[in-house]
């Protein structure tokens, strides 16, 4: 059965489990591809090239600004991060979905260009955005505090940046509540089989 090509946008505050929801989606789902975006930042840890992020020198990352590779970019602290458009266009034109991870402010930048493209544009048939939320601002502070990675200076930094987070969850399509990873990822599922023509 043919699905519908999505591309599929996902934001959550820290702590939320998005990137628990979507490495679930990427193993159950073969045709959905994650994007991987780049950056000018300097590698971590065992970060490698081409899966964490596609590493970049500034130059690189300011000419393809200028040549409108970007379907949405920023600078943060001093480094570049952006979403290259070819490659989501490639895994669309394959009939295959892509699925972003990306903040408000980034959703944001890609509902404003999804919106200035043509109605028969593949990245604006299949788009959809979603926002995972905490069921409650106490319990985001629980699983926060419960990592153990954070100094409570950081738990209240990521708390603040939380609560205006979720202040723009209605600029999104629809919103999944992850009250047990089991029924929010089942929510997920059913959302992404509905929207592809799957059921």
């Amino acid at each position: 059965m043919k699905t519908k090509p999505l591309f599929i946008v996902m934001s959550a505050p820290s702590g939320c489990g998005k990137s628990t929801l979507i490495d679930m989606l990427l193993q159950e789902y073969c045709d959905i591809v994650y994007s991987i975006s780049c950056t000018t930042r300097e590698r971590r840890g065992e970060e490698e090239d081409g899966i964490d992020y596609h590493f970049m020198d500034k130059s690189r990352f300011e000419d393809l600004v200028a040549q409108n590779a970007f379907i949405e970019y920023a600078k943060v602290h001093d480094n570049y991060y952006g979403t290259l458009k070819a490659p989501i266009e490639e895994v669309l034109a394959e009939g295959n979905s892509v699925i972003l991870d990306i903040d408000v402010q980034g959703a944001a930048k890609i509902r404003d260009f999804v919106r200035a493209l043509p109605d028969t544009d593949p990245m604006k048939i299949g788009y959809v955005d979603i926002f995972v939320m905490p069921p409650s601002m106490e319990e985001l502070e629980r699983r926060l505090t419960g990592r153990g990675t954070d100094s409570p200076a950081a738990i209240a930094r990521r708390l603040a940046n939380a609560e205006g987070e979720i202040a723009r969850a209605d600029e999104y399509m629809f919103k999944v509540v992850n009250d047990d990873l089991a029924h929010a990822y089942k929510r997920l599922c059913d959302l992404i089989d509905a929207l592809g023509g799957r059921m």
